[in-house]
């Protein structure tokens, strides 16, 4: 089968497909034909060498993806061949062939194409449990959301306007601001500004009640943002590793920090499936729209994670076996 491969840490240029021997088959194991696959910034730092990865090259990255199962073991009882699923979170996607344990696999209903699933799990279920576990929106609300042009900002101003939240947004350049305003953020501001006195000045100085924190390093920016008694959700880092905080600073203001994983959610298979119509119901009721992707094929592998690192992307990019 083919693969997008890789023996050595270093940019994209140390990505290339080549032929290497299918998955194992066994009496436990599923194998999906890949139809989409998504492509997350967990795996430009995989190639980097940031994260660690198990066994030897080479190596292929990719968690995220949907397809058609082209074989199951006797002993799996819940799926069957022919079946159309999708998954987050099994590793070596970035193939024509993977390997997947049934528990991870997720039924695609009519309505979610292979190239919505593969856009959506991951980003998806991510702001579905910001929103619903991290801090419950309630109705009227301010909520500032990083990033928001961003895969996961766009579907968390989403899900908050869904909720009855009103969404203040942040991005790196107007272009971006122009696209987290189409998904419903209420007001845009630029990190490049003096953005917290804009928050302020947007919320007659009282900040806003949550912020979802996905750069790190605007940790203490966030907490100047928010409002005395008002959350921080913190999910992420890209922007670099985050100060330290004082529990005196959270004591004197009332202040919560809130940390937030997914994978300490999706705990269970029955999770995983009823967290997921939930999200699959959503879109195909059109209460969350879903940009249409950027597309490259496995061989242009390389460029797509050019374009990812290049930050000048605003939705999903997916790699097409």
């Amino acid at each position: 089968m083919k693969a997008l491969v890789f023996d050595g840490f270093g940019g994209p240029e140390v990505l290339s497909v080549r032929n290497i021997e299918e998955p194992k088959r066994s009496k436990s194991t599923v194998i999906v034909r890949m139809k989409a696959i998504g492509l997350n910034f967990a795996d430009v730092y995989r190639r980097k060498g940031n994260y660690h990865l198990v066994g030897e090259p080479p190596f292929i990255l990719g968690y995220e993806g949907a397809g058609v199962i082209e074989y199951v073991g006797e002993d799996v009882q819940h799926v069957k061949v022919g079946d159309r699923v999708g998954f987050a979170d099994a590793p070596h996607a970035n193939a024509e062939l993977v390997s997947v344990t049934a528990d991870k696999l997720l039924p695609l209903p009519d309505g979610i194409s292979f190239e919505t699933a593969a856009t959506v799990l991951l980003q998806g279920l991510t702001a579905q449990y910001l929103t619903d576990d991290s801090h419950p929106v309630k109705k009227g609300e301010t909520v500032l959301v990083h990033a928001a042009a961003g895969g996961v900002g766009q579907l968390l101003t989403q899900m908050i306007r869904m909720k009855g939240g009103q969404v203040i947004g942040l991005t790196s350049s107007e272009e971006k601001a122009d696209v987290a305003k189409k998904a419903g953020a209420d007001h845009v501001f630029l990190y490049g500004s003096d953005w917290v006195d804009s928050i302020k000045e947007a919320t007659d100085g009282r900040g806003v009640d949550v912020v979802y924190e996905s750069v790190g390093q605007t940790l203490m920016n966030s907490f100047e943002a928010t409002k005395t008694g008002g959350t921080v959700v913190f999910f992420g880092m890209a922007g670099g590793d985050p100060e330290k905080i004082d529990p005196r600073m959270l004591m004197d203001t009332s202040k919560a920090l809130i940390g937030g994983d997914l994978w300490n959610v999706l705990t269970t298979h029955d999770e995983r499936k009823r967290r997921t119509a939930e999200l699959f119901e959503w879109i195909i009721s059109g209460k969350i729209l879903i940009d249409e992707p950027t597309l490259f094929s496995l061989e242009q592998g390389a460029d797509a994670h050019r374009l990812l690192e290049s930050r000048k992307s605003t939705g999903k990019i997916l790699l097409k076996p």
